[in-house]
């Protein structure tokens, strides 16, 4: 097996461990109840000072961005890191606020640089790669603009 085949698998893992991860958060979130990671975040959220309903918000972009990493996609991974950091920013100013105890705080800025590097590992070579228009890729609408056409 080549050194590049090896490699592609590794980063294909992480993504799919990564992906996991946040499909995990996604579910604890719109768990009506209290999970193994503690109290319902219905009840979380509302200490913090967040509607109980602002789980089902954050769970559903930790399902978004965990179903772009595992797409194959180099601009569906960057977007996905992408809409993860910044749920990660408003959770880690999240538990700086709260005063959380260091073993509560830890994982969200841990995965914050972890999606930070995913994206810049990922990063589009033009943004207009990551949402190209509808019916055509971006180079295919470039190419026909540098043509002169629409």
């Amino acid at each position: 097996m080549s050194q590049r085949l090896r490699w592609a698998r590794v980063r294909t893992g992480l993504y799919w461990f990564l992906g996991f991860e946040f499909f995990v958060g996604f579910a604890t979130k719109c768990w009506p109840g209290s999970t193994i990671f503690g109290p319902a975040y219905s009840e979380k959220l509302a200490e913090w000072g967040f509607h109980p309903n602002m789980r089902f918000v954050v769970g559903g972009l930790e399902l978004t961005a965990a179903v772009l990493l595992v797409l194959p996609r180099r601009e569906s991974r960057f977007l996905g890191a992408a809409i993860l950091v910044l749920v990660l920013t408003g959770a880690v100013t999240t538990h700086l606020i709260d005063d959380a105890p260091i073993w509560q705080g830890t994982s969200a800025p841990i995965h914050l640089v972890i999606m930070m590097a995913v994206a810049l590992v990922n990063w589009p070579v033009d943004w207009r790669d990551v949402v190209p228009p509808w019916g055509r890729t971006a180079s295919s609408a470039r190419a026909s603009v540098a043509r002169g056409g629409r």
